[in-house]
């Protein structure tokens, strides 16, 4: 429009600079024409633009997930050294790690047990007979020049991985969705690099080199950051209650590679990108949705997406490139020739006889170990105690939450329903502001319930137990009970009492009274928060609404 107004503007100009009535009549003529021409062909363009995007259906994200999940254990995949973070640089380190000549690899039995665990919880089919690979590539933290890796034929494949994802303005409704396993496998890590620029240099610290990994890869069923993240976080928490992973990410314990493309559904699947190690989920997420962003707009103004490797830089939020991967890699897989075929049994009577039962891995046997999982914590928490699904998340999902809520709910006489509002508002919101765990928190389950009892018991009001709990968190050597009596916040049940104190509060509010009794029922509030102030709240509101309705009535 723009355009088209400053052409309109120029003819009117030059028109008044002819003469004669008939050129002005020639000029006009021409003018409506032009006019009409570029209304047309404007009109045209916006109709075609508008028929073109009706037409074309708007791109999506198409995001694969690869997990490598440190397998908590005191040794290392294939040698003695010791599992530990934070040791000193090359402390951890056997003949084997540091690949000298001679050194063979001895498996761990507890890495095997992990990975058939981790593959049972996540519904894998288990392989009975699973094969050890030489994948070679030459880095400095990889002494060897090769990971021995599961390439042919994985310990587990064909899995399912069940997650919830939260969506809604508020963020409340549940929405269970799944992502396909395609395989899991037993692997080593590798050292660590680490550069150091003023010098310009790179150390190498061989400790992780050698520590037993589980690799999941995943089928490329996720579309965005959030859903990622959110199975992800499922994910941390079936390998903590497996206790097959310790899944910290901060300590690297649990490491994500993200592909990511972008396509028309029903068109081919784009070319993806890989951004290797993010190493938390809210990176996870971030690192996903500005990738696909990229992508699109790369794509829209006419680019070209690279097969490429990016990392997310966490201080600006983007993605940035490592390397081309344009070329195909040659990792020269082959078999591991120091490693016979790794068989586990599916029960104790198919054990061969010859073999020694407590040398092998038996897969009922393990069954049987599996703990209570996430989803079914969940659906126990609602089912025995008749809370919000929402409610059961925070307390599964927040480490030690569950048995500290399950601890208050013994040892009170409330409902859980009211235990609930205790625990995350209160217990929560005060170990967040501080950055605690809830292990860490000053207020054990046994005080927390002392304080709901006395609510119950009609001692204390809500609004005065509140105050309490504050008390308590700052000297959590003193009970609840010490500190009602030491701030007098017992609570007000002599109804004469509770009389003059309203009495009091209308005598001094003659304004708000009037409007009461002129049917504006809602400024009674007001006077309810003038005795609430004036008696520390310690009065029940029920009885002082009741007497207040009376006097201004």
């Amino acid at each position: 429009m723009a355009a088209s107004s400053s052409g309109y503007s120029n003819m009117l100009f030059r028109l008044k600079k002819y003469g004669s009535k008939t050129q002005r009549l020639y000029h006009i003529d021409t003018f409506n024409c032009m006019i009409r021409r570029i209304w047309t062909s404007e009109s045209k363009n916006q109709i075609q633009s508008k028929v073109k995007t009706k037409s074309l259906p708007q791109m999506v994200g198409v995001v694969g997930l690869e997990v490598h999940a440190q397998i908590h254990s005191k040794s290392k995949l294939f040698s003695g050294s010791h599992v530990r973070f934070l040791a000193p640089p090359n402390s951890l380190v056997s003949h084997f790690d540091a690949s000298l000549p001679g050194t063979l690899p001895v498996l761990n039995r507890r890495c095997v047990e992990a990975a058939v665990m981790t593959g049972l919880a996540l519904n894998c089919t288990i392989n009975r007979k699973s094969l050890f690979d030489r994948k070679h590539y030459f880095y400095a933290d990889m002494p060897a020049g090769y990971q021995i890796t599961q390439q042919r034929m994985p310990i587990a494949v064909n899995g399912i991985l069940v997650y919830s994802h939260f969506e809604g303005r508020r963020r409340n409704q549940v929405l269970s969705k799944s992502v396909r396993i395609k395989q899991i496998q037993i692997e080593q890590d590798s050292g660590k690099s680490l550069h150091d620029d003023e010098q310009n240099q790179t150390l190498i610290d061989l400790n992780r080199a050698g520590v037993g990994l589980v690799e999941l890869v995943m089928e490329p069923d996720l579309c965005c950051g959030d859903e990622a993240a959110a199975a992800i976080r499922e994910l941390q928490l079936i390998l903590q209650a497996l206790g097959t992973c310790q899944a910290n990410m901060a300590e690297g314990q649990l490491r994500v590679d993200a592909n990511v493309s972008v396509h028309r559904p029903g068109d081919p699947l784009g070319v993806r990108t890989e951004v290797k190690n993010i190493n938390s989920v809210r990176h996870l997420a971030k690192a996903i949705d500005y990738e696909i962003q990229r992508q699109m707009e790369l794509l829209q103004s006419g680019g070209r997406v690279l097969n490429e490797t990016r990392a997310f830089d966490s201080k600006s939020g983007n993605t940035v490139p490592m390397r081309d991967k344009e070329g195909l890699q040659d990792y020269r897989f082959m078999p591991e020739p120091n490693l016979p075929p790794l068989f586990v049994y599916e029960s104790e009577a198919s054990v061969p006889a010859d073999t020694e039962h407590d040398q092998v891995v038996v897969i009922d046997r393990l069954r049987a170990q599996l703990p209570e999982l996430p989803s079914m914590r969940r659906e126990r928490l609602v089912e025995t105690y008749g809370i919000l699904l929402e409610h059961s998340f925070t307390l599964v999902n927040e480490d030690g939450l569950m048995n500290y809520f399950e601890s208050v709910v013994r040892m009170t006489k409330t409902e859980p329903r009211k235990v609930i509002g205790w625990v995350i508002k209160e217990l929560m919101g005060n170990l967040n502001l501080q950055g605690l765990k809830v292990s860490q928190s000053p207020i054990s389950p046994h005080a927390l319930s002392e304080l709901i009892n006395l609510v119950e018991s009609g001692h204390i009001s809500s609004s005065a137990a509140k105050q309490v709990f504050q008390e308590m968190w700052k000297v959590p050597e003193k009970t609840a009970g010490q500190i009602v009596k030491e701030l007098d916040l017992w609570m007000i049940n002599d109804r004469e009492e509770l009389w003059r104190i309203c009495q009091g509060v209308v005598d001094r509010h003659p304004e708000e009274v009037q409007i009461i009794r002129g049917g504006n029922k809602k400024v009674l509030n007001k006077l309810m928060g003038e005795v609430q102030r004036e008696t520390k709240g310690r009065t029940d509101p029920v009885q002082v609404r009741a007497i207040l309705e009376d006097m201004t009535s």
